[in-house]
């Protein structure tokens, strides 16, 4: 048994078929650190590992929820904390592995001690969006966090909200909270990330993997979301790259050549935003994804790291 392993990096950087091969040297559980995985029936658009692939090693946090659900920070924090005691209680090594950089940040750096969403005040959120628009909640948060203002989107309605919340909540900004005290989880990571050093062969291989997800049928896959009355362009696993999307094809307001350019160009602007986050983090081992000896190179590593 080791200490708990991510491998951390951008979207087609090769995480998934480096975990796979490192199981076959440790003896350990993946633990998916994907905010897209965690639902049922994104399969395509997320690169979800085939089930051949989830049954020769167990796999954790993948399919636990269906797509009307939301999952926040703190379910994540509380769900994985739970998993690596569970996995290390049975003498095995915790194996992270995935590309949403916030989870990572929780992992890495902890949890900030942040109210719980309000229903009351959401819904007084929510009115002053069907009433003003996203825009304009935008500029009212660069008025009390100009920090998150540039970190959140105008067109990222879910982080945007949180933001406004937790300031009527406590009063408050969210960066402030963020940089508090914050509850660690007990564990000491290793942390391995994949950066490609070639960013135009990167650009190449998320335009070709996005057109082979096509034809997988992506789009039959996103239709099945699309008709459900339950379901509707807002909700987080319908704003991941891809589905967001080929869900506005589907509604008429863009069309399908334009909704192609739009995905690669959001896949890259993605793995841009991916690739800021891993710089930031310390302790971290950053391995060239495109190197023929990466697998050799790290379980290298972790040999060296393990005798220590």
């Amino acid at each position: 048994m080791g200490n708990p392993i991510c491998i951390i990096g951008p979207t087609a950087a090769g995480k998934t078929d480096l975990a796979l091969k490192l199981t076959k040297y440790i003896d350990c559980e993946i633990i998916s650190i994907d905010s897209a995985m965690i639902y049922r029936g994104m399969d395509i658009g997320t690169a979800k590992p085939t089930k051949e692939e989830q049954n020769l090693v167990p796999h954790h946090l993948i399919d636990i929820l269906d797509a009307s659900e939301t999952y926040s920070a703190a379910n994540f924090y509380r769900d994985t904390h739970k998993l690596i005691v569970d996995i290390m209680s049975r003498g095995k090594t915790p194996l992270l592995v995935g590309g949403t950089m916030m989870y990572f940040n929780i992992i890495i750096n902890g949890l900030s001690d942040l109210p719980h969403a309000d229903s009351l005040v959401r819904n007084k959120i929510d009115a002053l969006i069907q009433e003003n628009g996203l825009e304009y909640l935008h500029n009212e948060l660069k008025k009390i966090d100009i920090a998150a203002a540039k970190r959140i989107s105008s067109n990222d309605p879910q982080r945007l909200k949180r933001a406004i919340e937790v300031y009527m909540l406590t009063g408050k900004s969210i960066s402030f909270l963020q940089k508090a005290q914050k509850e660690i989880l007990p564990f000491k990571f290793f942390n391995i990330a994949l950066m490609p050093s070639d960013r135009t062969q990167l650009h190449e291989k998320i335009k070709i993997r996005f057109m082979q997800m096509l034809k997988n049928g992506f789009i039959d896959e996103v239709e099945r979301f699309f008709y459900r009355e339950d379901i509707n362009a807002s909700m987080p696993s319908m704003r991941a790259v891809g589905y967001r999307q080929i869900y506005e094809y589907l509604a008429g307001t863009t069309t399908f050549n334009l909704m192609h350019e739009a995905a690669i160009a959001a896949t890259r602007q993605l793995a841009k935003r991916q690739m800021t986050w891993l710089r930031s983090f310390a302790n971290i081992n950053i391995f060239a994804a495109e190197k023929n000896n990466l697998l050799d190179m790290v379980l290298l590593l972790i040999s060296a790291k393990t005798k220590q």
